[in-house]
């Protein structure tokens, strides 16, 4: 039975890409041309595979169907938080996961620091959008064409003298983000604040969160905490992969 299951999962990466007639799936597969017709039939059946007017075989509309409904069930927060309170375990700092929804970047989730000093972020309330890290993630991913004209709506309050003075500075910065995969805040937001991001990305590739780790200079320096950027990539990555469908529970829970 477990090789009939693997011969038919076989067939759906080999019709992705394009559609194949029964003896190219049945000479992937090595199989003879009768037993590739049964799990052909039995993917048709389940509308997981389609059969053309030309009886050359392509993808069938349920598992789009299937795929969507998975993305839209997933809930990014539920798999981040362990990574995020282990990284927290591990480093100490504030651990932060934002999305962006309606055009605010928003907190969902936190885990706070270990230290006295705390950051009075909270959960549900929306970041300083032109100088936060993970803005700058989320927004970076957006289209060139759609970045600009975000930036080009958008205030910049100088909230110190580090902060994004104007849309120009803006767009360089989220050039930067985009090419190098990560994101600061070195008091851009609090002169005593520093933050380090790292994005979340989907099966597509495409970022759908942020997670971030922040300290005030009283407890590590901006130099300090930047050493902790492999690891925040790491979070993210074992987050991304989780969340992708790239690596399974066990072994990302494992880790």
């Amino acid at each position: 039975m477990s090789q009939t299951v693997d011969r038919a999962l076989s067939i759906l990466p080999l019709l992705a890409e394009g559609p194949a007639d029964l003896g190219q799936v049945a000479d992937r597969l090595g199989v003879h041309k009768s037993t590739a017709l049964r799990l052909l039939r039995t993917l048709h059946e389940h509308g997981l595979v389609y059969r053309q007017s030309d009886q050359r075989y392509r993808l069938g509309a349920r598992l789009f169907a299937l795929a969507q409904e998975a993305m839209e069930n997933l809930d990014v927060r539920e798999i981040a938080h362990p990574h995020l309170a282990r990284l927290n375990t591990a480093c100490g700092h504030t651990v932060h996961l934002a999305v962006i929804e309606e055009g605010e970047v928003l907190y969902i989730d936190k885990v706070e620091s270990r230290y006295p000093v705390r950051m009075y972020s909270r959960i549900g309330k929306p970041v300083a959008i032109t100088v936060a890290a993970v803005a700058k993630l989320l927004l970076a991913d957006l289209p060139e064409p759609e970045r600009r004209a975000l930036a080009d709506k958008l205030d910049y309050p100088m909230y110190t003298a580090r902060s994004t003075p104007n849309a120009e500075a803006f767009l360089r910065e989220l050039a930067k983000v985009r090419e190098q995969g990560w994101a600061t805040d070195l008091g851009g937001h609090e002169e005593s604040i520093n933050c380090v991001a790292a994005p979340i990305r989907g099966a597509d590739g495409r970022v759908v969160a942020a997670m971030s780790v922040s300290a005030p200079n009283v407890v590590v320096t901006a130099d300090e905490l930047l050493t902790l950027l492999p690891q925040v990539r790491r979070t993210a990555d074992a987050i991304s992969g989780e969340y992708s469908g790239r690596t399974p529970i066990t072994e990302a829970g494992n880790r």
